[in-house]
């Protein structure tokens, strides 16, 4: 194996992507070179120590050790019992599940200290069932195959080594037993965020100085509940859903994506109420602090931005404005010079009445905005000319067609003008016109890339001002997540506690995904946590079942060895696999187990 290097150049800039690949012959004596990690972008120092490793790797991979099926370092074990002779061609395999990872959640779940933490809360039930296990199984199945809890019942449980790494049979993922695991829950939400950030500052050295807050809303397939006190409600729909029933979810995360605390809110609750309960919410879990809260236009209303100014301590704020808020500055801003803050990003400041006015224009952003308003227009201007060559459609149709296209590109027809024809007039060329705004469109090529911030932190460095804005890509990402690799909706719960418990596990298993790419983050950024998950699943768990001469099993659980990528992993994240679990034989006449059972 050995390092390879992928250089493309973007926006004038050269940029190198690091893989690590291995040579592999094939038929016919070619050889192919595989990828087997995606490093992404490092740095000198983390590209010599995979360099290290690799090399390590190599020298080591000829030795090999040869396993013997009894241990010769008992002297006395021929005597203990009579020699058991084994049928070596007539074994069978049963039983294969994924194993890898579920370990490795297993170790990020001992690492945070989760197992004493529910542990001690939950106990046991009357049935003396564990529920720390079982909560390990729901936000395992949350975090590596997500889905309903009937599937992690029916399926994945018997299909994954959940039960053998927790030595726990079936009965633990009845679904009754999950459904009574997520009643016990949410009670617990405090104490776990408390728990999670005195950890998070004992592994990695968290700050959580910097708060990143946006809200989202996940939706449900069922019927609008009758209670009217119920939190699922129609409203302002993110996921473009506005026929169901929906949630919003505030979140609070650092900028390395840590989070800190959410809150599940009716789904009609508007963005620019709920900011004051969570300034109220930080400071009573964690005490008053100089904090650095970062947020998006829509979220501070004015009354709460003066309540944080007039605050003791006050309380920092820095929050997107409105691009139409730039008329009010335009006559102050367009006699001052761009200060360069850093390559490609300028800025001009405006004081006024307590606060920090920042105007910044990105030369990234730019090209990005008007790329994506290229390709609205163009597909817009095509569609109308399309609509234009269309015979015998009359004005009804146009008009409900003309909808659907104003639907698809809002932005690029707020650049078009469209003319229509009369209820008595015949839709064709000459009374269907439309033509570009040009006004429009250059009001819009000045606005593209800027954005217009304000703060009341007058006195911090404007380059350091617009790196805390663009942190706000963090708790995107964290949505991101949730609705993707955790698939947090839809949501088919009834009752309104479960719900909440629903989403506690997807919380729950968002902060082991952030801890996962937190330690990847420091050898490799572009080493994803999902892509290091999907390695580690392709580690199996089977049964190999040997017969004995006297009617008997010799049963042997073992996972499969790792290949040399995650040999690499194993080592970087400085884990190490555990020992293969002894033999098992059956009672004298015990004959074949059925395929599903456990032996």
């Amino acid at each position: 194996m050995f390092l390879r290097c992928n250089r493309r150049t973007k926006d004038g800039k050269a940029h190198c992507y690091w893989s690590i690949v291995e040579n592999r012959r094939c038929s016919g004596g070619r050889v192919v070179q595989r990828p087997v990690l995606y490093l992404g972008e490092i740095n000198d120092s983390q590209r010599e120590a995979w360099a290290r490793s690799i090399e390590a790797f190599d020298e080591a991979a000829g030795c090999q050790t040869k396993l013997r099926l009894f241990a010769a370092e008992d002297p006395g074990a021929a005597g203990l019992a009579e020699a058991v002779q084994v049928r070596l061609s007539d074994f069978v395999l049963r039983r294969p599940r994924q194993w890898g990872a579920c370990w490795l959640f297993n170790q990020l779940w001992e690492q945070l200290g989760l197992r004493a933490f529910w542990h001690e809360r939950l106990g046991l039930s009357r049935e003396k069932t564990d529920w720390e296990h079982v909560l390990q199984a729901l936000v395992a199945y949350r975090l590596i195959d997500p889905g309903s809890e009937w599937r992690l019942h029916r399926h994945w449980y018997a299909q994954s080594a959940m039960g053998d790494l927790l030595g726990e049979d079936e009965p633990l993922a009845a679904k009754d037993t999950l459904y009574r695991c997520l009643d016990l829950l949410v009670a617990h939400k405090d104490a776990l965020s408390s728990h999670l950030t005195k950890r998070w500052q004992d592994l990695f050295g968290v700050q959580f100085e910097v708060l990143l807050y946006d809200l989202t809303s996940t939706y449900f397939e069922s019927e609008p509940p009758l209670d009217p006190d119920d939190k699922r409600k129609h409203g302002y729909s993110r996921d473009k859903r506005p026929d169901c029933v929906q949630l919003v979810i505030g979140l609070i995360v650092t900028p390395e994506g840590f989070p800190l605390a959410y809150e599940v809110l009716a789904g009609n609750t508007s963005d620019k109420t709920t900011l004051k309960a969570f300034l109220q919410k930080i400071e009573t879990q964690y005490g008053k602090a100089q904090r650095i809260w970062v947020m998006d236009r829509g979220i501070p209303t004015e009354a709460v931005l003066q309540e944080m100014r007039e605050s003791q301590p006050p309380v920092s704020y820095l929050v997107g404005t409105p691009k139409g808020r730039l008329s009010q500055f335009n006559a102050a801003l367009v006699e001052q010079e761009w200060q360069a803050v850093r390559e490609g990003v300028e800025v001009k400041l405006r004081a006024q009445e307590g606060e920090l006015y920042v105007l910044a224009r990105s030369r990234a952003r730019r090209h990005k905005e008007r790329a994506m308003r290229r390709r609205q227009l163009k597909r817009l201007w095509q569609r109308l000319k399309d609509l234009q060559q269309m015979k015998r459609l009359s004005r009804d149709q146009l008009l409900l067609k003309l909808g659907a296209a104003k639907s698809q590109a809002p932005t690029a027809w707020r650049l078009v003008e469209v003319w229509v024809p009369s209820p008595q007039e015949p839709v064709n060329a000459e009374t269907f016109r439309f033509a570009l705004r040009k006004e429009r469109l250059r009001e819009a090529l000045r606005h593209e890339g800027r954005y217009l911030l304000r703060t009341n932190l007058r006195e911090e460095a404007p380059a350091q001002l617009w790196a805390f804005y663009t942190q706000l890509t963090h708790v995107e990402e964290a949505f991101k997540n949730l609705k993707g690799e955790l698939a947090i909706g839809p949501i088919f719960h009834q009752n309104l506690e479960r719900i909440e418990a629903h989403i506690f596990v997807a919380f729950l298993a968002y902060c082991l995904l952030v801890t996962l790419r937190q330690r990847l983050r420091l050898h490799a950024p572009g080493l994803t946590a999902r892509a290091v998950l999907d390695k580690f699943a392709a580690m199996q768990m089977l049964d190999v079942h040997f017969p004995t001469t006297d009617g008997r099993w010799l049963i042997f659980a073992r996972y499969t060895q790792p290949e040399k990528d995650l040999q690499l992993l194993l080592a970087k994240l400085g884990l190490q696999l555990p020992a293969q679990s002894p033999p098992r034989i059956t009672a004298q006449g015990h004959l074949a187990a059925p395929a599903n059972s456990p032996l």
